[in-house]
Order: structure tokens, then sequence, then C-alpha cells
């Protein structure tokens, strides 16, 4: 079964190749060089067409879950997501990675069917795949199966989001994974920078800044796992996506009988998660002496995507860091050979704010520079702002690019599902190219000005104190975070 799907997928991948390559260099041997330039500035080009992107179909079952549609007939092939509102966000704060460890064993711990080794055994028979998790905002399960698979595979999976076991046993091996990812958590600066710098923005009283510790991890029970399923997963709670080879009406028929007997809960009544009003502004550090650089991160609350600044920084993070062209890189790693690694930009979250952030990866003796440097450019969005030629650039960069985020039925329709899961317009999609386009040179100025605010700026340095001590000295007030991972509780 394996090797029958592979076989089809080659056939389709050579194809491809042939068909992606040869149109390509047609059109590098017949278009420049007929034309017979001198200069890259005398190239011309035609306006981007229409671009036409197909829209699932909606659907809403009788208990309230909500199908989205798309057929594709391409490969005998189907594939199915759904988004459960749920997420980490809802946990108890003495229950820290319950979210997580549902989303595992809801998989690994089998069904009141069949247990887990049997399910892989199943899978891997019909050369299938079936995912959960649950993460910070959501949780997921995905399933993708041969066209003839499908009725059979789509019964396993609607009893693993229906009636999971939570097997004891695999419970036990989620919470020793967890605690081992627990007792190494601050061996990468990487994942300190991340973890500490959540923390500032949001604030430490913020779920979403919370972190496993052992005692959480360990207070957990199976009984946990089974009340959060029974709150969180319900029809009226998932969003499903279909896409693949299926006729519309007998797909709905098939989900109608593994999903249509699921009463309908409660309407959802999730508390929003808390977040601090501003981030502290002021300089952080972070000791890790097993260091040979020192990491950077500055910064403060973004946006949401409904702001209506939204299309103006997806063009202001475009000019700050999107190629290696963007200020950040052509001027700290470039010029200043400060750092090979350098990012920047403001976040932009669906339901909650993201984080303005600039981080970078420096030499130890060279973090005094460092911190100058990022502040140096966030600073001279304002004081030296875009430029027509920056804003005009970005925006070729960012339509040209737009095509290959929709090139194929499964890319659109997981934007689709992303925009149902968060109460977005359904065409949030088709507006974006004119949003882009109608978004002026004043407006990106405007909202650079508005959401890069140097001035209120956390500042977090992670790295070695004897070789960042010479940078840090010119502060006087530098708040030293305690980053010691909490020991397991006594008889543990």
């Amino acid at each position: 079964m394996i090797a029958r799907r592979w076989s089809v997928l080659s056939k389709i991948h050579r194809g491809l190749g042939l068909s992606c390559v040869v149109p390509g260099l047609l059109l590098i041997l017949t278009g420049p060089a007929l034309a017979q330039v001198q200069h890259v500035e005398e190239l011309h080009y035609p306006p981007l067409p229409e671009l036409v992107i197909p829209e699932p179909e909606r659907v809403v079952l009788q208990n309230g879950m909500v199908v989205l549609l798309m057929e594709d007939h391409e490969l005998p092939l189907v594939s199915l997501s759904a988004f459960i509102r749920t997420g980490a966000r809802l946990e108890p704060q003495d229950k820290i990675g319950l979210a997580s460890l549902t989303g595992t064993v809801m998989r690994t711990g089998g069904t009141t069917r069949q247990t887990g080794d049997e399910l892989d055994e199943f899978l891997e028979g019909k050369a299938a795949m079936i995912e959960t998790s649950i993460g910070e905002t959501a949780g997921t399960a995905s399933m993708s199966c041969l066209k003839e698979d499908f009725p059979a595979v789509l019964t396993v999976f609607g009893d693993i989001l229906r009636a999971p076991a939570f097997s004891p046993e695999k419970l036990k091996i989620a919470k020793n994974q967890m605690m081992a990812s627990i007792a190494r958590q601050n061996d990468d600066p990487g994942d300190i920078v991340s973890r500490e710098f959540t923390k500032l923005v949001y604030g430490a009283n913020s779920p979403y800044t919370w972190v496993p510790t052992y005692a959480s991890i360990l207070s957990i029970t199976q009984q946990d796992l089974r009340d959060w399923h029974e709150t969180y997963f319900l029809p009226n709670r998932i969003i499903l996506g279909l896409v693949g080879d299926f006729k519309k009406d007998q797909a709905i028929a098939l989900l109608n009988t593994v999903f249509g007997d699921w009463p309908k809960g409660p309407d959802a009544k999730d508390v929003k998660a808390y977040i601090q009003e501003s981030t502290p502004a002021g300089v952080f550090y972070v000791e890790k002496n097993d260091m040979t650089q020192a990491k950077i991160a500055m910064g403060h609350q973004g946006i949401r995507r409904d702001h209506p600044d939204y299309y103006s920084l997806v063009i202001v993070n475009q000019i700050l860091s999107g190629s290696f062209g963007a200020r950040l890189f052509s001027n700290i790693r470039s010029k200043q050979g400060l750092a090979y690694d350098v990012h920047g930009g403001v976040g932009l979250h669906w339901d909650y704010p993201g984080m303005a952030m600039l981080s970078m990866s420096t030499k130890t003796q060279s973090t005094e520079k460092g911190i100058d440097a990022l502040i140096a450019e966030s600073r001279k969005m304002v004081t030296s702002p875009p430029t027509e030629d920056e804003v005009a650039n970005a925006k070729a960069s960012i339509l040209n690019s737009f095509v290959f985020s929709v090139d194929s039925p499964s890319k659109v329709l997981s934007k689709y599902l992303t925009y149902e899961y968060y109460g977005y317009p359904s065409t949030w999609l088709k507006t974006f190219r004119r949003g882009i386009e109608q978004v002026t040179v004043a407006q990106v100025r405007k909202a650079a000005e508005r959401h890069l605010r140097p001035q209120d700026f956390a500042i977090l340095v992670v790295g070695p104190r004897e070789g960042t001590k010479p940078a840090l000295t010119r502060y006087q007030n530098i708040r030293e975070l305690d980053i010691r991972i909490p020991d397991p509780p006594k008889g543990a």
C-alpha cells in the first residue's frame, strides 16, 4: 500500500519538475535576452494578472460542527484538518502542561475501541496518518489517506476525537518526556530569550508566558485529561477542513455518519487570557556563562491583525528584515558585521497582540554595539523613514510571493480554517492584495512611528557575565531575571 501511494506521488513530482523547469528556462532565454537591456532598471513587466483563488464550500452540521470542503482530484488522496476551540491559555495555573498532554495522549493513548499500538498498526497498513496536538490558542487534529481508505480512516479519526482512552501507560510516558524537556529548558539560549522576553511583554501573570514545572506535570491525572476533553471537545467547538479527491455529497454523508450523533455542547464562554497593559521599559539580564555570544532582544507589545495598521505593518516588517537587502540585514549584518542572524518586526497575531521585537546574536565584546545598532535602526524608521522606493520594493516582494501561499487547495483551505477559527471574514484572503496595494508611503511611515517605539523598549540580554558586563555597566538599573528551574516536590 505504501509503495502504491509512493508510486503515485513520484509520478506527479517528476511531472511537476518538468512543467516547472522547462517553461522557466524558456522564459529566461526568451524574455530579457530579446529586449537587449543594459541595466536591470530597464526591465519592465506588465501588471500582475488577477489571481483567482478558489473558495471552500461551508457546511454546518446539525450539531454545530462547521465543515469547509475543497475538492481536488489531481491525486487520489484525502486530507482532513480540525481546529478545536481550546488551548493552553485556558489552563489553570496549577495544571500547566495539561493541554499539551491531552493533545499528545489523545493519539498515543488509543480509543475505547483500539489501543494506541493497534492504531499505529492500522494506520501503517493503510499508509495513512492521524495526528493530534493542543497548542497555545487552539487544538488541532489531522489525517491523510488514500481516497479508497477514507471511510475507514475517518471512522478511526472520529473515535480519537470523540472517545480517547487516555491510557495511563501512555500518559506516564508523555509526562516523563515533558519533565525531561523541563530539565533542558535552559540549555538553548534562544529558548531562554523567547521565554523570558515573552514574560516581559505580556506579564508573568499571563497564561501566554506560563511554562510547565515538575510540580504542575506531576499533579496532572488521567481524570484531568478526561475532564479537559469533556469540556472542550464538542462538535460545536470544532471546525473541519476537508480537501482532496472526494465528492461533496458523499463526504457530507460520511461526516454525518461519523459525527452526526455527537450531541451539541453549550455555547463557548471561554475566559479571555490576561495580558498586561504595557511592557515595562528598561534593561533585563539573564546570566548564562556557557555561551560564547550574547543574545539581545528588545521591544514591546505589537498588534492584532484586525488593527487598521495591519497592511502598513506588513510592509514595515518587509522593509526591516524581509530580505537580505532589508535594513537590519544590510546595516547590522553586512555593513557593521555585528551579527550573522538579525531579525525584527511588529508581531501580528490573530486574536491577541503580537510582540514588536528586534533581536540578534553577537560576540560578547560587541554586546554594547549590538544594543545600540538595534535601537538605532528602530529610530531610523522615523528619522530616516521608509522611502518611496523601499515601500514600492516591499510591496512588490509581498505581492509577488503571495501567489506561493495559495498555490494549492490545501494551502488555501488552511487559511480559510484559520479565518473561521479566529472570527475573521471569509473575504480576508481575497482582500489581502488590494490592502497591500492601497497602502501609502505616509501610512507606512506613521505605522512605523506608532508601533516601533524605542523609548518604550524592554531590552533583554542573555550571555556570560564576564563578556557582557562592560556593555551593561552604563545602565543604572539592570534587573536580573531568575531562570532557575524549581525542584520537583519532595517525595515525587
